[in-house]
């Protein structure tokens, strides 16, 4: 069965990632912050028949990103790596006069550099798969200047380049930063708590990845409503 790690997967996009994957056969390595919900979604995602590991703990820690690869390795190898788990920066956002260095080093240490960190991590595990794949989240906030949204927008930004650099430097690799677009997850509430507008559950977004995940197209940039889109 092929095997994937999926960071921030205890709730909203990387829950619902993992139980389209497991429904799909694959075997999958799970992280998020917090243990209990984290099992919980373990609990929920085993339902499928699938060997899931939960493994608790913060991707800026260099150990615990070992402890996943590790894993992965444990359940026969990896097939797909996929960097979900973000940070903010602020909650709510605030505009750049007011955001505290300390939330955009956090949004880069999270967003960018544990990243990549795990990247370096999963590599030799990627490459013997023979059709190793990288998923990077990205957001519109990365293309885009949106008021208060600077400090995770500037994060995002530079793991979408991380990406596009790494799909050149590892041409038999698939790397591909996804835009999910609008979603209602609790990143969003706690960015923007004051908006009332309805948001789409992340399960709508998910047949975009899986559509990446069947056509496995050049390595890049994909925008989940232009890939959901295409299949009407």
């Amino acid at each position: 069965m092929p095997v994937a790690i999926i960071t921030g997967a205890s709730k909203g996009l990387g829950r619902a990632l993992a139980e389209a994957l497991a429904a799909r056969g694959w075997d999958l390595v799970l992280d998020a912050r917090t243990a209990g919900v984290l099992q919980e979604a373990a609990d929920g995602v085993r339902t499928y028949g699938t060997r899931v590991t939960a493994l608790p703990g913060d991707v800026t820690d260099a150990g615990h990103r070992a402890e996943l690869v590790a894993a992965a390795w444990r359940l026969g190898g990896l097939d797909l790596l996929v960097s979900n788990a973000s940070a903010l920066g602020a909650k709510p956002l605030v505009r750049l006069e007011a955001l505290p260095a300390e939330g955009l080093r956090r949004a880069l240490e999270v967003n960018v550099v544990a990243a990549l960190g795990l990247v370096q991590e999963a590599l030799p595990l990627l490459r013997a798969s023979g059709a190793g794949t990288v998923i990077t989240v990205s957001s519109d906030a990365a293309a885009e200047a949106y008021e208060t949204w600077g400090g995770y927008g500037a994060s995002k930004a530079a793991l979408d380049h991380l990406a596009a650099v790494l799909g050149a430097e590892e041409p038999g690799q698939r790397v591909w930063a996804v835009d999910p677009g609008d979603m209602a997850t609790d990143l969003y509430a706690a960015a923007v708590p004051d908006d009332g507008d309805p948001r789409p559950a992340p399960v709508s977004v998910v047949p975009g990845f899986l559509r990446l995940l069947d056509e496995r197209p050049a390595s890049g940039r994909y925008a989940v409503p232009a890939l959901l889109e295409g299949q009407r």
